[in-house]
């Protein structure tokens, strides 16, 4: 029985999407949360999820960093970017960076089943509006190496680096972590070398690089 995560901060479409995702797969298990938080304590005490369906702008995710940190710390979860941004470029980096579908959010019921099917079948997706506009979108040389960076981080160093990108000290980092402070030493330095910076400053920022502006928050302004 396939288990599918729904992450997305609005009930309404949640539900939308739970519906939609029964009609797609018999014996289907459907989870939902409405934080990145969310999301990842789900995962962590789930390890039978095989699909996310990952809202980019949800409470804790602005753009790919979500992405990137289920794809460092859960290799094995598939994930469907779901959002409003059906600009080909962003389409592109969401690829670069591991998803395995993009879904917008005006897309219909039925794109949504064939999605969650082809995705489980160990397909990549795109809705047909797409497919032709972003093949021609040029991977950046930028994102591509960024990707391979964060993808040779462990799980933990990647839990370390999302504390870091928010500011805490490294005593702070240990305390959520529960390890020593040694270790989160030992966690920076291996860090600082996988992404070619300096710095707690530059290892932030790289993670900043992901953030992605919310069109609705821009039509609602």
């Amino acid at each position: 029985m396939p288990t599918l995560l729904i992450a997305d901060d609005h009930p309404l479409f949640r539900a939308a999407l739970r519906g939609a995702a029964a009609d797609a797969v018999a014996q289907l298990q459907v989870l939902e949360a409405e934080s990145l938080d969310g999301v990842l304590a789900a995962l962590e005490s789930r390890a039978d999820v095989d699909l996310v369906l990952l809202d980019l702008h949800m409470p804790g995710n602005h753009g790919l960093a979500g992405l990137a940190a289920i794809r460092a710390q859960y290799p094995a979860v598939a994930v469907v970017v779901v959002s409003a941004n059906d600009d080909p470029r962003v389409v592109r980096r969401a690829l670069d960076h591991g998803a395995a579908g993009y879904l917008p959010k005006s897309a219909g019921l039925d794109e949504l089943r064939e999605a969650i099917r082809a995705v489980l079948a160990c397909e990549q997706w795109l809705p047909a509006s797409l497919r032709a506009v972003v093949a021609r979108a040029q991977s950046s040389d930028q994102d591509t190496e960024l990707a391979a960076r964060l993808a040779s981080l462990s799980p933990q160093q990647f839990r370390v680096l999302g504390y870091v990108a928010q500011g805490l000290l490294n005593k702070q980092i240990a305390d959520r972590l529960d390890v020593q402070e040694r270790t989160v030493k030992a966690h920076l330095s291996a860090i600082f070398e996988r992404l070619g910076v300096r710095n707690r400053t530059q290892a932030g920022v790289v993670l900043r690089e992901l953030e992605l502006s919310d069109p609705s928050r821009q039509l609602e302004g």
